[in-house]
């Protein structure tokens, strides 16, 4: 596939770049591929019918413009059962494959807070015929996120809260420290089965509590030494 040319080189005007904004600088950072892992947190395994002591976390992909930094989560159609699930976003700066562990953590830009939305009931259906989870999961605007921080500023955090709200009701809470897999082990990780690339993002996985949205609901999400996250379902 041919990456470079002008506009004139294209037979169809092509999309713009999806990006995400970084705090502190007007410019924006450039996304590769979204890449998901699930079942990272112990008690979330368990909820959604696991045991995470026997299965290892694996790891799922959305696509890059379903990433939304307007505050607004569009309903979206096909479904009666979308639900919530805050996540830690990481931001790859530089790539490769078969990262060490003990290098991984050079490759992360920044971090910031984000979700992964679901639509429980087509991923349920396509668990039960052993079927992809693309409808479920990757989606237009299934990634709400916050801008990202950079860890140069804020370092790499492996210890603190993270929760969400819905109208105020504290529906998710977890410790970014009850990650089965930590940032480094899933960069590691991934390094050994995609070529990493800068602008990739990893969403880190969600802590017990996920439940459906409504339109009109209002989340909100934090974890400590990253940021807040409020997003409206409309």
């Amino acid at each position: 596939m041919n990456m470079h040319g002008t506009t004139s080189s294209y037979v169809i005007e092509p999309i713009a770049i999806p990006s995400i904004p970084v705090v502190g600088t007007d410019k924006l950072f450039p996304v590769h591929r979204v890449y998901c892992v699930g079942r990272n947190y112990a008690a979330h395994a368990v909820e959604m019918g696991h045991d995470p002591n026997k299965e290892p976390p694996f790891f799922f992909q959305k696509n890059p413009d379903n990433l939304d930094t307007t505050g607004e989560f569009p309903y979206p159609p096909a479904s009666n059962d979308v639900h919530h699930e805050i996540e830690m976003v990481v931001a790859l700066k530089s790539g490769g494959t078969d990262i060490p562990v003990e290098k991984a953590l050079d490759c992360v830009f920044g971090y910031g807070v984000g979700l992964d939305m679901t639509r429980r009931d087509l991923q349920g259906k396509a668990k039960d015929m052993g079927r992809p989870w693309e409808v479920g999961k990757a989606f237009e605007a299934s990634a709400p996120c916050t801008p990202l921080v950079p860890a140069s500023s804020i370092g790499h955090p492996g210890q603190g809260a993270i929760w969400l709200d819905v109208n105020g009701e504290r529906k998710q809470t977890g410790d970014l420290n009850q990650m089965i897999w930590k940032v480094s082990e899933m960069i590691s990780y991934l390094s050994g089965l995609f070529t990493l690339m800068p602008g990739d993002i990893i969403l880190s996985g969600t802590p017990a509590g996920v439940g459906a949205v409504t339109r009109g609901d209002v989340l909100r999400g934090h974890i400590d030494g990253v940021g807040d996250i409020e997003v409206r379902v409309v």
